[in-house]
This record gives C-alpha cells, structure tokens and sequence, in this order.
C-alpha cells in the first residue's frame, strides 16, 4: 500500500502550527501525484491549501484513527510520530485525567500539579502480582516489573527517573521505593522499610531547594541501591550522589530560594534547642534572602523541620549528631553575614568586632583573628621566601563563599554516609533495585558549568538508553520469528568523544586548571582551536565567550564564564588549616579526610606535563574529573541490571493543575529520548496486533466464505493478503501480526469505508421510509377532509322541515323500541340467573351425597388394605423361611466344596505314590546296568580264553572265510532293505506329520471359537449380574426417598399400587431368566464335553503315530538284527541299551508333564477356592442385607422397598447358585476327567515296564547262551563285530535324529496353534475394523448424497446430526437437560426427544473428529443428568423420565458404534438399571 494513496477524501493530516506546534485537518479531496496542492478543512471551518513540491512531494504526517487515540502505549499508535505523540498524550493528560502513559520501556509520567488519590496501599496490592500491560500505566507497574524479573531472573534491576526540574523525579522515586517498601515487608523488628522511606525527608531537607521550575527541585543526582535477601524482603539500602549544586548555599536567583534546610532552621529559632545557635529571621542572612522568596505557598517549614528531625531519630542518628549538624549549618548562615570591607589598594579587611564572624567562630571553635586575616590575605610560597599577599575585597568575598561551600559539600557528604551505614544490617545481599533520581536535559537562557555535565550524564544516559531500545527491539522480533534487519538509530558517541576524549572538552578544561594564569578565556581559545573541525562543535556569530554543542536533544550554547573556577572549586590552604585545627571534632574530621585524601591521591595529570605544580593542593582533583568518574561508575552498575526507563514531564511553566503547553511538552519529549524510541519503532514495524484483537476489529472486511473458517489465525492471513497487496507491508508471528505504519490507519480507513456505505444505505432506506410515512399521513388526512367536505354539502341540501319531523319521529320510535329491547334483555337475564342457581344448589347437593359415599368407600378401602398388609406379612415370613433354607443349602455346598478338597489330596497323594513307583523302576534299570558291567566282565575273560582257542581257530579259518564272505553277501541286501525301508518311514512319518499339522490347526479353530463363544456368554451374564446390583441399588435409593414421602399418604397409595405391579412384573421376569440361564449353562456344559471328545481323539492320535514311529524303528532294528547265528545276539544287546534310553526319555517328559498338570490343578482348585470365598461373602451380606430389611416392618412405606429388594434380590441369588452348581460341575468333571488320565497313564507306564523287564529278562538268558557260544567264535567274528559296532553307531544317531525331529515336530505344533490363534485374533479385529469402517463409508456416502441433493442455500447438511459450536455447550445442556420439565408438549408427543438430540450432537462431534468436544459434550451431559437426578430425587416422573432417555441414549450410542443393544441379547432382562456414571 503506498503512502500516497491515504492521502483521500475524508482523512485526516497535522500540519505545523506556530501556537501549538501541530494542528489537525482534514482533506478535501483525493491526492494524485504531481498534484501541487493538497487542500485541507481546518478545524474551525476555513480551507486551507498545503503547498506541496510535485517532484518530491512532502506531505504532511496523517493523523491516526479515532480508535488508537488514547492508548495505553504510544509504540500502538500506527503512524509514529511528533504531532500523534504529542496528541495522545493531551488526550490523555487533559481529557481522560491520566498521567501516565507507556512508550515501549518507557514510562512517560506528566506531572499533574496536583494530589492523585491513586497511590494508597489499596493500589499497591492491586498492581502486586500483574504483568505489566496487564493493568493501565503506573509508577507501581514500573516498580512491579522490576521486583518480579529480579525475583524470577536473579539479576539486579534499575529503574532510571529523569527529567526536568520541576517534572516529577523526586515523587516518583519516591513512590517507586514505597511500593518496594509495602511489596517486601520482612516482618523484623529493625524496620528496614521504614528507614529507607525515611531517608527520603532527610535528603530533600539538604539537597532541594525551591526555584523557578519547582517548589522542590533537587539539586543533586541519587542513586539509591535497595538491597533484598534471598526472600527478597529488604534487609539494607545505600545512596550515592553525583554534583551536588553547591553554588546554590552563596548565590539564588530571583524568586528561588536556597536548601530547604537554613529555612526550616530559621523558623524553629525561638525553640530552646535553637537558642545557643543565636539563628535569626530567614530575611536577615543574606544567604537565605537573596532570592527575595523565604516562604513557599502551602509549605509550613517549622512542621518540616518536625519531619526532619523525626526521621534524624528513626534512621538512629541521635540528638548529639543533629546538634553539631545545626551548629554547622548555622554557622555557614553566619559566615555568610561576615561584612567585608573595602580597604583601597586592592586590600580588603573584616572589622574584629563583627558580631557573625565571632558566632562563626564560636559555633566552630575556630580562631576568629585567624580567620579574619586569612578572608583578606594569601601567602605565596616563593623560592627563598614565603610573601603575605591581601587581596582585593572580590576575592575575599569568593573565598568567603569557597569557604562555605566546602563546608556545607562536607556536611552533606558526611549525613549521607551517616544515612548509609543506618540503612546497612546485618546480611548478606543477594540482590539489589536501584533507583536512579537524576536531572533531564537542561538548556536554560545562561548555561554554566553545572548544565555542561547535566548534559553530558543525560548524553550517556541517552546512549545507554538507545542500546537497550535496540536490544529489546531485537529481542521481540526474534521471539515472534520475524526477519530481523538492521535499524539505523541516532548514536551519540561522537558527542561524548568530544567531551570525555583525549583534548575534549573536559581533558583541555582540566589542562588549563592546572595553569596559575589561566582564564576562561584562553580555555575558550584552546577549545576553538582544538576542536573548530568537529561538526558537533560550534562558535557562536554574536560572542567570543560561549560555545555551542550539538546535544542529541538540542543545540546547546554555554558561557565559558565560572567554568575554570568551578571546575577547580577553590580552596585556600590558609583557611583549610583553620578549619582542620578546629575544636569542634565533627567539622575537624571533614578536612583531615580530606587531607588523607590528597596526600595519598595522585594528580591526575597526563606524562607530557609532570613538571607543572599547582600552587594549591585542592587542585589536583577537579570537580570535572570527579564527576567523570562517578558517572563511570555508573553507567558501570546500570549495564550490569536491567534497566526500566521513567520520564517525568513538565507540562506547563506556571505550575497549573491539569494544563498543557504543547511547546514545553514537545521540547522535553525530544529532550528526554521519547521521540527516539518512536522513530526506531517507526523505522521497522511499529503496530502490532494479536491475531484475536485483529479478527473481532476487521472481521466486518472478511467475505462470508472467510468468516466461516474456523482457524482465526488462518482467517487474518487470508483478510490481510487480500487487502493489502505488498506483502512487505506486515509480517505474521507466532503470536502477532506486525504492520508498517500507516497499514493499520488504512485498514481503518478501509473498515470506515465500509461503515460509511453501510450507513448510507441504512439512511437510504430509513429516509425513503419516513417520506412514505408522511405521505400516506398526507393523503389520509386529505381524504378525511374531502369527507367531511363533502357530508357537509349533502346536509345542507337534504335539511328541510319534513326531515326534521321525520327525525324526530324517528327518534321516538327508537325510545320506545329500545325500552322494549331493555325488557326483554332483564327477563332474559333474570330467567339465565335462576336457572344458574337451580344448577348450582344441585351441585352442592350431589357434592354432599359424593362426600358421604366416598366415607363408606374409605372404610371398604381400609380393609381391604389391612388384608393386603396380613397377606403381605405372611409372604415375608415365607421369604425369610425360604433364606433360611438358602443359606442350609448354601452350607450343603461348602460341605461338597470340602469333600472335593479332600478328594482332590487323595489324588495328590496317588500321584506321589505313582512317582515312587517310578523312582523304584529307575532303581531296576540301574541294577539292570549292574549286571551289563557283569557281563562285559565275563567278555573279558572270554578273549582270555580266545588266546588258548587260537590253535584251533586256525583249522576254521578257512571254513569261517567263505561263512564271511556269505555274510557279506546278506550284509548288502540288508543294507539295501534298510534304506527302502528308511524311505519309507520318512514318507509316512512327513505323511503323518501333515495329518498331525491339519487336525491341530482345525482342533485350534474349535477351541477359539469355543472360547469366544464361552467369553461372550460370560459377558453377557457379567452384565445382567450388574444391572441386577445396580436395581439393589437404585431399590435402596427408592427406600430412602419414599420414607421421606410419608406425609402425603394418598400420593403413596397410588405409588405403592404401580409399585406393586412392577414387581409383579419383576417377579414374572425371573422364571424366564433362570430358563435362559440353565439353557446358557447346558450350552456350556455341551461346548466342554465337545473339546473334551476333541482333546480325548487328538491325544488317542497322537499316541498312535508315536507307537507306529517306535513300532517301526523296532521293526527295521529287528531286521537289521537278522543275521544268521551269532550276529542277531550282538544286535539285540545293543538294540535294548537303545530302548532302555528312549524309556529313561518318556519317564522324564511324562514327569514334567504330571509336575505341570500337577500345578495347573492345584492353581485351578486356588481360583475355586476364591470363587468359594467369595461368594461365601456375598452370601453373608446377603443374609446380612436380609436380616435388616426383616427388622423394617414399621410402616407401608418401608414394607414396600423391603418387598422390591427382596424381589431383585432372588434373580441374583439363584444365579449365584446356579453358578456355584455348574462350577462344581465343572470342576468334578474336571477332577473325573484328570483322574481318568492319570490312571490311563499309570496303568501304560506299568505295562510298559513289565513288558520290558520281561522283555529284558529274556534277552539276558539268551544274551547268557550267546555269551557262551561266542567264547568259542570269539576269534572267527571280531571284524564281524566291529562292523557291526559301526552300524549300531549309525542306527543310534538315525534314532537320536528322529527324537529331535520329534520334538522339533511338537514345538513346531505349538508354535503353529499360537500363531493361529494370533491370527485369528487379528483377524477378528479385522473383521470388526471392516465393519466399523463400512458403516462410516455408507454415513459418509449419506451425508455426501444428502450433500448433493440439499438445497443450495444451506451451507452445512448433517445427516442424522444437530450441529453445535463449542460456546454453545452449556445452553445446550441447560435448555435440554436440566430445564426441561417431563410434562411439556413435545416431551408428551415423543418421550426420548432429549436423548435423540443429545444423540445428534454426539454425531456431529463424531462427524468432525474433534474428541475434545465429544469429550467435553459427553461429560457435560453425564454431569447434568447426575445433577437433575439428585435435585429430583423425590419425584417419580421426572426420575422415571430421564433413566428412560439415559436408556434410550445409550443404545443409540452401541447402535451407533456397531455393538449390540441390551434389547438385542438374548439375556436381557432388566433395563432401569442403566448407570449414569457411563
């Protein structure tokens, strides 16, 4: 958007004005470029035409909308700059009574003139604890912000009061150090608070002084360090001061005065504590009267001088100190009044009889002979001598007044120290505020040397000041991620060079100090000389004793003469030694500091100069260099805090309350770098909005299709690329949006443009339809008039003496007629009167005869009731007969429950006995092996005898050769056999193995689907167990309420009728429900034995295939062992070694295997055990529960809610012992199942073992006949047997092979059968996230149908939805739920109306996936019907009429989701249970 074309018709610009520096105007028509003229339309009704330079045009700054005017900060403002500054603070100032106002970091605080009622203790609590943009500008926000980043940063702060004299400073110092004083109480008894604010009253008494500008200007700077701990209570404070004015004691201008302190002296002189100092009027010092003003108007100084000495008590600091104080201070008002006289000659002298200079001396204790020569003389140390000079009475006079500035600077000096060691306690400081009070920028008609350093404090205040903007600056647009660039902003280091540098200012003034001879005016020369190029340096045209600096504020012109004099503040030695030898200890110790300080004080003289000696010592340190260095240390402190800005204004020069002087103000803007913070906003992007505040001021700017979006943020992107084409114009933060300037003035223009069309067309309209109004008054009105005109002419032509005659005949018939009409209108009435009488005595009559009739009604009513209530009683009595015989039998059980206990150890001790049983087999196998180690012996001793047999061996040889060969010849067609048969069994056992694989997995299949089933059921009955507590529940509730309900006994009649019916209708309901549960329990009951056939045929199967796999490794060892003779006797040997291993084997998988059914029965009969004790529990609360509703029997009421629990009651018991009934089933048929097995397996494992021991038996008489016959071939069969040896090695690891891939085949089973269920599992969720998103594809295919089909008006068509926004929640819930009354119109027509709606919103937050609103909407409706259902706990209706919608609610919900109603399962039985709680 350029600048240009906001300069149209309608706005506003501030043009200069020479009275009130800017004045406003608005524009008349449009500027185009190359236009020379912009006219304009002042404010009091003239035009005006702004001469404007077509090539360059200079155009006058716009003026901000009405809507910025005022702010609370002026950086808001989007045209930055003087006259919208200027404007906003008068605004503020003048019309709103508001004093302060923030700019950036600053404070801009005016000073009213005036007492505020805006600083109590009230106020300061308020600001305590808030952010500082939080509340409206404030000294106590400043101070806040301070406390609170030192607290929260642990680092020093600062706050920096400047301005002019007379704006403020002191005051709002003052108020910051309160409100640090009341935030930070520390509750001691050593009061630091109070001493600190008391340290306030002392400094102003001694450093204030009244003068043009202000009745309490400070004269001096302060910075005051207020110390805290590390709970940041106060524990100590310490001040330090920069050039005190001390010129000020000897000389006042007119209308000013000198330091508080002499007048408050001089008003308490006729006090006795006064007397000895012989004080007199304030108008006969002449240190006190040469203003001319010795009183200040609403100031009573004797009073101050109370507050003074008060504070003097309270900081410790006792009498004795505040007498030698006053005896100081008056002694200089004394010294003052010393008459020096004019002697000629260029000689002076001080008459000795003069009555001042003996109080001086008196008050001092110092030599008045002395002291009178040495006021008129000066020694001259020569070489060879030392030369008693008098001096002209000028000189005098100016030692004179030397003489008590010194002392009255040492005086000052000394009290603040004083106050700093009363502020110090005990403690180490952890951090500290500092509150610098110091003077602005000061350019006066005369400035001297005290305005020079001013000024130059103010120019490093300024530079610190600038780089802290820029930081901050910096900072705030690196945290809301805009692009940074580098802003030219005004630096004032070349004017402090020029001062403080090597030949500046300072160092040539110095310089020329030190020189005897040196004047003013040959300083001034050096200055022209050295620093004629500087640009920031001037020479005046008009005179030769001043010179001119280019302050960042101002051109400021400063007369070179006093500057060496000041700057040397000279002293002579003469009257130092005086004063040194006093015998006033307290004034003596002044000047032996001193000298202690200049002898161990080097001179501060550069090495090009080391020859030159000053003749006196005071010079060696120059008031300049002192307070260079004060200033150093300074600004030192300031960068290490965090510094927080405060500019007081002066807004006008007459002291009026609440006047602005537009000229003054805008000077001290400049002066005081307000006008700087705006520019370097200005340069970058000055107006910033949050992105809320944006959308509710433009969003009349937004199209509809904008307005509709829900992202604000996105929306004002979209409003601001749109109106405003330069991108480089804004940015958008994180938080913020940032425009240029002038982009929010037009955005308002824009929106004004948009009001202003809107209203023309809103006038349009209103004034069309006032003009149609008129009109149709216009013509109505004529038409009555030509009406009467009319009727008049048809009078008078149809008067004529036959009318009158016939009127007045007329006229009697209608008397006569209308008295007719009367009589018959009275007889008609009088008739209608009885007949309403008859009718109503007849209804009293009948009224009577009904009343009579329903008496004897009451009494037939009364019996019959007393024989219900006999009936009643008697069906209790059977009630608790039939517990009493539920708890026997409940006993029964638990005596079955321990009998199956005691069964089940029986068979824990038969499994030990099956375990020792086979611990003794493996003792026969060991004893077995013992006779194999027998046998290898006898082996032994057979190849002895081999030896002896060889002989005879030898005539066999050959005949056992051709045996051999023949051996050889069926070993191949063995081996030939043994690998056709290998084939096959590795073909039938993979064979085997696919069989095995297919039946687990379809086994597996059967089991999950069994499972699942058996899950569901156990679901559903969880569920009815639940409604069935919940009913007890609610029934207690109903108890509760209907024995507060006993005052109303008919309503409780018709109540206990309808209760009595439900219950029948409850009692009926539990015959079907004990049917289903049986059926549910047979369907159990048949799904177990199912598995159990399935488990029984799978285990049968796999114990075949592991008999055929050994059965067949037997068969082909055997064939391998069918070797003729010898041969099949070593075979079979090896062969049982084998068998015995591969029993060792399945004894230990089978003893794993009983150790693991072991436990899994013995955690089974742990969970029954449970399952017992629990309901055994249940049991006895019932009985409990029981007993105490036997013990109610008082009244109908209760008789009532016992019946109602009694009735829920008896479902949940005989579904209690149904469950424990088909429990024991389970579990005798579990225990029956296991003791089959075990006993299968016993009875197996003991066949097995004798078949083999006899087995064994056998082979070892026929391993004994082969034993001996091998003795005897011994020889002949050693290859033989080797060979054989290496086949048996190759069978074993054959069989070693097929074990493993046996138990490979068993884990792969389970792995398998896991892996099935895993993926059945999965796919079961498949199935249901298929169904779930099938039925959000056919509601979106619905809701898109329904999309096209709709209308074209309707922006938003939910199927089945009720559309809602967040904000809305709450009236929703208000208007549905809890102010809705069950006996209105549409509630009658359909009952469940508030839950179909309450259904519909839940949709439609589904629709949008926004679970932080469903969340929300169904907590908010949970918490209402829980609300409503407590509050209406007495009334029946309206319970009855929200548990049937809470139902309602809840089954469209599971509808909703794709699960099962409660109407939809096959155990629904009860449906007022539904819990709110869901």
């Amino acid at each position: 958007m350029a600048l240009l074309e906001l300069y149209t018709e309608y706005n506003r610009v501030w043009i200069p004005d020479a009275e009130h520096v800017w004045k406003s105007a608005e524009i008349m028509r449009d500027f185009h470029f190359g236009n020379n003229v912009l006219e304009l339309l002042l404010e009091d009704g003239t035009e005006y035409c702004y001469p404007v330079d077509p090539s360059k045009p200079q155009l006058p700054p716009l003026r901000n909308p009405d809507i910025l005017v005022g702010e609370n900060d002026l950086t808001a403002l989007s045209y930055l700059h003087e006259p919208a500054v200027l404007h906003n603070l008068k605004v503020r100032f003048v019309e709103s009574r508001i004093i302060y106002t923030y700019c950036g970091i600053i404070l801009v605080a005016v000073n009213p003139y005036k007492q505020l009622h805006i600083y109590g203790d009230a106020i300061i609590h308020a600001y305590s604890g808030q952010n500082m943009g939080d509340m409206d500008p404030h000294i106590f926000a400043v101070a806040e912000e301070a406390y609170k980043q030192m607290a929260r940063n642990h680092k020093n702060q600062s706050i920096i009061v400047s301005g002019e004299s007379g704006a403020g400073k002191t005051v709002s110092a003052r108020y910051a150090m309160r409100y640090f004083a009341v935030v930070s109480k520390s509750g001691s008894k050593t009061r630091v608070e109070d001493k600190v604010l008391a340290s306030n009253p002392i400094t102003e008494a001694i450093g204030n002084a009244k003068t043009t500008r202000n009745d309490n200007s400070s004269r001096f700077g302060k910075y005051t360090e207020i110390s805290f701990d590390r709970r940041y209570q106060i524990i100590g404070a310490n001040m330090r001061t920069y050039l005190l004015e001390k010129s000020r004691v000897v000389f006042q201008a007119d209308n000013e005065r000198n330091y508080h302190i002499f007048y408050q002296m001089c008003s308490c002189a006729h006090l006795q504590e006064f007397k000895n100092l012989r004080l007199l009027s304030a108008d006969k010092f002449r240190y006190t009267c040469m203003g001319g003003e010795i009183a200040i108007e609403g100031v009573d100084d004797e009073k101050d001088m109370e507050e003074t000495r008060r504070t003097f008590l309270l900081l410790g600091l006792k009498e004795d100190f505040q007498s030698e104080v006053f005896k100081v201070l008056a002694a200089i008002l004394h010294l003052g009044n010393v008459e020096i006289r004019n002697s000629g000659d260029g000689k002076s002298s001080v008459p000795p009889s003069d009555p001042h200079l003996a109080v001086f001396c008196e008050l001092l204790g110092a030599s008045a002979d002395g002291l009178g020569r040495w006021l008129c003389h000066r020694r001259i140390v020569l070489v060879a001598e030392t030369v008693v000079k008098p001096v002209p009475k000028e000189r005098a006079v100016n030692a004179r007044d030397a003489l008590a500035k010194q002392i009255y600077a040492h005086l000052f000096d000394c009290i603040i120290n004083r106050i700093n060691t009363a502020l110090q306690v005990p403690g180490k400081q952890h951090a500290f505020i500092g509150v610098l009070d110091i003077y602005g920028f000061e350019t006066f008609d005369i400035n001297s040397f005290e305005q020079f350093c001013i000024n130059y404090a103010n120019e490093k205040l300024q530079q610190q000041f600038n780089l802290h903007v820029f930081k901050l600056e910096q900072e705030e647009y690196m945290k809301e991620d805009i692009p940074w660039t580098l802003i030219d902003f005004y630096d004032n280091q070349p004017v402090i060079d020029l001062i403080e540098a090597k030949m500046g200012i300072l160092d040539l003034l110095d310089e020329e100090c030190l020189f005897p001879q040196g004047t003013d005016q040959s300083w001034l020369q050096k200055l022209f000389n050295y620093l004629d190029a500087n640009p920031l340096f001037e020479k005046p045209r008009l005179s030769n004793e001043a010179f001119v600096i280019q302050h960042f504020a101002d051109k400021v012109e400063y007369q070179c003469r006093g500057f060496l004099e000041k700057n040397r503040d000279t002293l002579y030695e003469e009257l130092v030694d005086i004063m040194r030898v006093s015998k006033l200890p307290f004034l003596a110790n002044f000047f032996q500091e001193e000298k202690s300080t200049v002898t161990t004080k080097g001179v501060k003289v550069r090495p090009a100069r080391p020859a030159v000696k000053p003749a006196n010592k005071q010079l060696r340190t120059s008031v300049g260099d002192k307070f260079c260095s004060s200033l150093s240390l300074l600004m030192e402190t300031l960068n290490t805090t965090t510094p927080h800005y405060v500019r007081c204004i002066k807004p006008n020069d007459e002291k009026l309350p609440f006047e602005y002087d537009s000229r003054r103000v805008v000077q001290q803007l400049r002066a005081c770098g307000v006008l700087e913070t705006i520019r370097i906003s200005a340069q970058s992007y000055p107006s910033r909005w949050t992105y809320i505040e944006f959308y509710s001021r433009y969003s009349i700017l937004m199209s509809h299709q904008e307005g509709d979006l829900s992202d604000k943020k996105q929306t004002c992107k979209n409003v601001l690329q749109r109106l405003i084409q330069d991108p480089n114009q804004y940015k958008f933060g994180r938080t913020k949006i940032f425009f240029r300037a002038g982009q929010v003035a037009y955005l308002e223009k824009l929106r004004l443009d948009r009001l202003r069309g809107a209203c023309v067309t809103i006038q349009k309209h209103v004034r069309g339809w006032s003009q149609r109004r008129k009109y149709l008054r216009m013509r109505d009105a004529a038409i009555i008039l030509q009406l009467y005109i009319r009727g008049k002419r048809t009078i008078r032509k149809t008067v004529s003496a036959a009318t009158l005659k016939q009127g007045w005949a007329a006229m009697v018939v209608q008397r006569y007629w209308k008295g007719y009409r009367m009589r018959q209108i009275f007889q008609l009435v009088r008739l209608a009167s009885i007949t309403i009488q008859a009718f109503t005595r007849g209804w009293m009559a009948r009224k009577r005869y009904k009343k009579m009739v329903e008496e004897q009604k009451a009494l037939i009513l009364q019996k019959y009731a007393r024989a219900w209530l006999a009936r009643r009683r008697f069906q209790t009595m059977r009630r608790l007969v039939l517990n009493v015989q539920l708890s026997f039998r409940v006993q029964k059980l638990r005596k079955k429950i321990e009998e199956q206990n005691k069964e089940n150890r029986g068979l824990m001790e038969r499994l030990t006995s099956l375990a020792n049983s086979h611990s003794q087999t493996v003792d026969r196998l060991q004893g077995l092996e013992a006779q194999l180690e027998k046998s290898t012996n006898q082996k032994a001793s057979l190849e002895a005898r081999e030896k002896k047999a060889k002989e005879d061996a030898s005539l066999t040889t050959a005949q056992l050769q051709r045996e051999i060969d023949a051996l050889n010849f069926e070993k191949q067609n063995l081996e030939n056999k043994f690998e056709a048969s290998t084939k096959e069994a590795k073909e039938s056992f993979d064979q085997i193995k696919r069989n095995l694989l297919d039946e687990k997995e379809y086994e597996a299949r059967l089991r999950k689907i069994a499972e699942n089933n058996i899950e569901i059921q156990r679901q559903d009955h969880e569920k009815l167990v639940e409604t069935l507590k919940e009913e007890i529940k609610r029934l207690k509730e109903e108890r509760v309420s209907l024995q507060r309900k006993m005052e109303d006994e008919g309503k409780v009649n018709s109540d206990l009728q309808e209760q009595v019916i439900q219950l029948t209708k409850h009692v009926k309901t539990i015959p079907e429900l004990r049917r289903e549960l049986n059926n549910l329990q047979n369907q159990r009951n048949n799904m177990d034995r199912k598995m159990k056939q399935q488990s029984e045929q799978a285990r049968a199967k796999m114990n075949d295939i592991t008999r055929q796999l050994l059965g067949g490794v037997v068969e082909e060892e055997v064939l391998l062992g069918l070797t003729p003779n010898d041969s099949e006797k070593i075979y079979e040997v090896e062969d049982l070694l084998a068998a015995i291993d591969g029993l060792q084997k399945a004894t230990r998988i089978l003893e794993s295997h009983q150790r693991e059914q072991k436990e899994s029965y013995e955690t089974q009969v742990e969970g029954l055990k449970l399952k017992v004790d629990h309901l055994q529990n249940e049991n006895s609360k019932l009985q409990n529960l029981f007993q105490e509703k036997s013990n109610v029997n008082e009244n109908i009421r209760q008789e009532v809610s016992r019946l109602s629990s009694e009735n829920s009651v008896l479902p949940q018991l005989k579904l209690q012992v149904s469950e424990l009934q088909r429990q024991k089933q389970e579990l005798e048929a579990h225990i029956l199942e296991q003791s089959r097995e075990l006993a299968e397996k016993t009875e197996e494992i003991t066949n097995v073992l004798q078949r083999k021991i006899k087995e064994e038996s056998s082979r070892r008489s026929h391993f004994e006949e082969k034993a001996e016959e091998l003795e005897e071939l011994k020889r002949e069969l050693q290859g033989r047997v080797e060979e054989l040896e290496e086949e048996n090695d190759h069978s074993k690891r054959q069989l070693l092979m097929e074990s493993e891939a046996k138990s490979k085949l068993r884990q792969e089973t389970s792995h398998l059968t896991a892996e099935n269920m895993d993926f059945e599992e999965q796919l079961d969720q498949k199935d249901r996230l298929i169904k779930k998103l099938q039925n959000q594809i056919k509601s979106l295919e619905t809701s898109q149908k329904a999309k096209q089909t709709s209308a074209p008006a309707m922006p938003k068509d939910y199927l089945g939805m009720l559309e809602f926004k967040r904000e809305d929640e709450s009236r929703l819930i208000q208007n549905i739920i809890l102010d809705l009354k069950p006996k209105g119109v549409v509630v009658s027509v359909i009952p469940a109306m508030p839950a179909y709606i309450l259904f519909m919103c839940v949709r439609h937050a589904d629709y949008l996936n926004d679970e932080v609103k469903l969340k929300s909407l169904m907590t908010a409706i949970i918490g209402a019907v829980k609300k409503v259902i407590t509050s209406h706990h007495k009334d029946f209706e309206m319970l009855s009429f929200w548990l049937s919608n809470t139902y309602q609610l809840l089954n469209c919900l599971k509808q909703y989701s794709g699960e099962e109603t409660d109407s939809q399962r096959p155990g629904h039985s009860n449906l007022l249970s539904v819990s709110l709680g869901h």
